[in-house]
């Protein structure tokens, strides 16, 4: 999959929102959103009358930036969506919430999902025993997700195990700070998922 190397703020900036992309940093005064949230370019500060297809267009690449996908890959879990039988946009969410990064970064093992990739294709952590080192593999309730034995003691994820005493862990998820390790309680439902995001606008998108 081909990999977003530009600047990570100029993601924001031209999505109109905060993605949330650099971990702590966005919640600093040193986020460049907060300092210059208009879209990236000479002509950032003219508007123009958006239409349907530009809004699909934007939330789609939204939640595509948000996860940290290429576009061929949320293509393809799209297309599982619309096999699924629960309701297309939703299904969709649900499979993003539970790529293996994207768990690792809900649990607070990592600040950000490009952290959290970055562990795991180290080798870092394990799925019910098991060492796995692939992103985007797709998890299920019942899973246990903890750091490998002899990693645990690396800073990042002492500062992990500190954390999590105080995390906002969501509902579906439950985290172990003594043994670094979560366990998936259940699939989240739509309540339990990001609220920011409008799926349907992605649905109409790919169904034009």
């Amino acid at each position: 999959m081909g990999r977003d190397t530009g600047p990570t703020c100029r993601l924001c900036r031209r999505e109109g929102a905060k993605l949330f992309l650099k971990g702590a940093r966005c919640y600093t005064k040193k986020c460049s959103f907060e300092r210059r949230p208009t879209p990236p370019g000479m002509h950032a500060v003219r508007r123009r009358k958006v239409g349907d297809y530009g809004l699909q267009l934007r939330e789609k690449q939204k939640m595509r930036r948000v996860y940290r996908i290429g576009e061929a890959q949320f293509r393809r879990l799209f297309e599982e969506a619309e096999r699924g039988t629960d309701v297309t946009g939703e299904h969709l969410l649900r499979l993003l919430e539970l790529r293996f990064d994207n768990v690792v970064y809900r649990l607070g093992f990592a600040a950000s999902r490009d952290q959290a990739r970055q562990f795991i294709t180290h080798g870092h952590f394990a799925i019910n025993g098991a060492a796995v080192n692939i992103p985007s593999y797709g998890l299920k309730p019942g899973d246990v997700i903890s750091v490998r034995d002899g990693r645990a003691e690396l800073t990042p994820f002492k500062e992990a195990g500190e954390a999590l005493k105080a995390a906002n862990i969501p509902e579906w998820l439950r985290a172990d700070a003594v043994k670094v390790q979560g366990h998936i309680v259940a699939a989240p439902r739509r309540d339990q998922m990001p609220g920011d995001f409008n799926e349907q606008l992605v649905v109409e998108y790919y169904s034009r």
